[in-house]
């Protein structure tokens, strides 16, 4: 049975990197029709939050990649940890540590001294008597002698002396158990056969290799995956723009795109760039996936929202598309909105950028861009067009796209000008500038009071400004 999981620490966002390894943890199981597991792994109780937690829940619920059973969240087992590592003390694999805090760090300031590589030096091995004042902490009896081997799906074989490691500590002083311990435990409860994660804990597997072995589980394959930069070449994070996943939900990119996007960083299907959910599960394979770092390219990130835009219905678009108007201070009328998607999905990257551009479809213009309203308004010339063609709307008792370009149409022919001469300051009365369709199709996203009242009042705009 396949088992994978996707265990993120509460202490701060979903971080992009991170959805990416939920992404590669979820296909993998369900590809094999395994299971896929979420763990909060709390244990650091001054910096875990509920607030970072609800973050990853609404990031992975956003993003399609729903989890199989409980959740487990490891501040709920510290009962059963404890009652793990008594059971160890008990058995010889480990051992109380007396050493204070100021011990352990003139211990590494000599080995630095020395050169030494600044590991624990073993004191409390085989015992020792309780040092009054000191709380212990609890270590892991590593092995002395002897290497850890795995083959890692990413990485290809690795191997770690064991003289490189030290006694780790499995219970810090303070009665938490540790990372490294908990992990195990956990990932051998819930018999997780692939642990994939990111590359930052290629160090930790050995010490957690040891610690199934002496625990007798069974020990699960893993997959390393590289680390994501920035297009500068340094870890990604804030600098970069955003990082957090929820932050990509509000500056308006669809799931599919952050999806097809991610599961493409370090991993390749010959030159495809466009991937359905039903051709990643097809197609992907952890065993693909490249060790090289991948760097984070926003446009190109920008460029498949706006593929999976196109192809969206206005329908699959519109509750989606809904909450970006509330920053812009509007209260969007639904079918205007809905009407209007099928003339902007080709004219903008995210939906955030769809929201703005729609914008004056509930802001009337109060005033016009200096070097726009000087290019398009030229005097009493055009409040006399202007004011034409809304003595042509007005009469109009039928209004669409057909009736209102005949009155453009009408009204250009009757004054004998060219289109611009209409089209230009019309354009731009009604829209105060933003990015809009064929000016037939513009007209028609407002209704006829409207239009006639932007019209009337850029006439007036005109004569006080432009006269």
């Amino acid at each position: 049975m396949v088992v994978t999981r996707f265990a993120p620490s509460p202490t701060g966002d979903l971080h992009i990197g991170g959805v990416r390894t939920a992404l590669y943890c979820w296909l993998h199981a369900r590809q094999h029709q395994g299971t896929f597991r979420l763990r909060i792994e709390d244990t650091d109780r001054e910096r875990s939050t509920e607030a970072s937690t609800q973050v990853i829940l609404d990031g992975l619920n956003w993003l399609g990649l729903h989890h199989d059973g409980e959740i487990v969240y490891q501040s709920q087992r510290f009962d059963a940890y404890n009652a793990i590592i008594d059971e160890m003390i008990a058995r010889g694999q480990a051992y109380y540590c007396w050493c204070s805090p100021e011990e352990l760090d003139a211990m590494r300031e000599e080995q630095k001294r020395l050169g030494l590589p600044q590991r624990y030096n073993g004191k409390y091995r085989d015992g020792g008597e309780p040092v009054p004042g000191v709380t212990p902490a609890v270590r892991f009896k590593n092995p002395l002698e002897g290497s850890v081997t795995w083959h890692d799906k990413v990485r290809g074989v690795v191997t770690v002396n064991n003289s490189e490691l030290d006694d780790w500590v499995i219970r810090r002083s303070d009665g938490a158990p540790t990372y490294n311990f908990c992990v195990v435990v956990d990932d051998a409860a819930a018999k997780v056969s692939l642990v994939i994660r990111g590359e930052d804990h290629v160090s930790n597997t050995p010490k957690q290799i040891n610690l199934y072995r002496a625990l007798g589980y069974d020990v699960p394959d893993f997959a390393h995956v590289p680390m994501i930069l920035g297009d500068d070449g340094k870890r990604l994070s804030k600098r970069h723009g955003a990082t957090n996943v929820l932050d990509y939900r509000r500056e308006g990119y669809l799931p599919p795109a952050i999806l097809n996007y991610l599961v493409r960083l370090g991993w390749a299907h010959g030159d495809q760039e466009i991937f359905s959910m039903d051709e990643m599960l097809q197609f992907f394979r952890i065993e693909d996936v490249h060790s090289a770092a991948s760097t984070f390219n926003t446009e190109k990130l920008r460029w498949l929202n706006q593929h999976y835009m196109k192809e969206a219905t206005p329908a699959d678009l519109l509750p989606q598309l809904l909450p970006h108007f509330a920053p812009l201070g509007i209260a969007p009328d639904e079918a205007v909105v809905l009407g209007a998607i099928p003339h902007y999905q080709e004219r903008a990257k995210t939906l955030k950028e769809m929201a703005e551009n729609m914008a004056w479809l509930f802001q009337a213009p109060q005033s016009f861009p200096p070097d726009a309203a000087k290019k398009a308004f030229k005097g009493a010339d055009t409040v006399r067009l202007l004011q034409d063609l809304q003595s042509r709307i007005e009469t109009l008792t039928v209004v669409n796209e057909e009736t209102l370009h005949d009155a453009v149409a009408a009204c250009v022919e009757a004054n004998g000008v060219g289109f611009g001469k209409v089209g230009q300051p019309a354009r731009l009365a009604i829209t105060g500038g933003a990015p809009s369709p064929d000016l037939a199709v513009t007209l028609s996203l407002l209704d006829k009071a409207e239009i006639l009242r932007r019209l009337q009042f850029a006439a007036e705009y005109i004569q006080q400004n432009h006269g």
